[in-house]
């Protein structure tokens, strides 16, 4: 098994792109570690891309933001302006495990795990959020519905990375939330989720 930190998005993506055998990105790790840690899964290459600048940061632009790959969710609970523009897309991350999981976990890992159980993925659905995907013929913007493909799959091809999740800025007169049903109250995988982002007429 080979353990990469690259320092650029370009470096990740050769890298990536010219693995032979089974590869895994690391960000946040909750998902990851715990697959490997059960046997599920013996990637040759895992990819650490904390250290690329910019993955670990929310950025807050005229256009809306950008939450990097590496943000772990705690981080977004954190941002004041991303709680008051989105705050369904904040609730959602902040259910996905403990406090000690939200410390390490990641929104765009939560995507690219392709739960059917995954918190995130349904707020961030109803928010009309964009995945911002680099890769070997350069970048694309994707709705983030269009990532995952079924259980534990998804759309990315060979040496592609999720650099980001992309939110718009919020219309006026508009609000979003997430609600979810689990058997337990706390701690427990979603049996049932819903997200919801409405905008009102005057």
């Amino acid at each position: 098994m080979r353990y990469i930190r690259p320092l650029s998005m370009e470096d990740a993506v050769g890298q990536l792109a010219g693995s032979s055998g089974t590869a895994a990105i690391l960000a946040g790790g909750s998902d990851l570690l715990v697959r490997m840690k059960g046997g599920f899964i013996e990637p040759d290459l895992i990819l650490d891309i904390k250290a690329i600048d910019g993955l670990s940061e929310i950025r807050e632009t005229a256009e809306g933001f950008s939450i990097g790959a590496a943000v772990s969710c705690a981080l977004m609970g954190e941002s004041a302006a991303l709680k008051r523009e989105w705050p369904g897309v904040v609730e959602a991350a902040k259910l996905i495990g403990s406090k000690q999981v939200q410390g390490r976990c990641t929104i765009v890992g939560n995507l690219c795990n392709a739960s059917p159980a995954a918190d995130s993925v349904p707020a961030l659905v109803a928010a009309g959020a964009m995945a911002l995907i680099a890769g070997p013929a350069g970048r694309r913007t994707v709705a983030v519905e269009a990532v995952p493909t079924g259980p534990g799959k998804t759309s990315l091809a060979k040496g592609e990375i999720i650099e980001a999740i992309l939110l718009d800025r919020r219309a006026p007169r508009s609000g979003d939330a997430y609600l979810r049903f689990i058997p337990r109250t706390e701690m427990d995988i979603a049996v049932v989720s819903a997200g919801v982002n409405l905008t009102l007429d005057e």
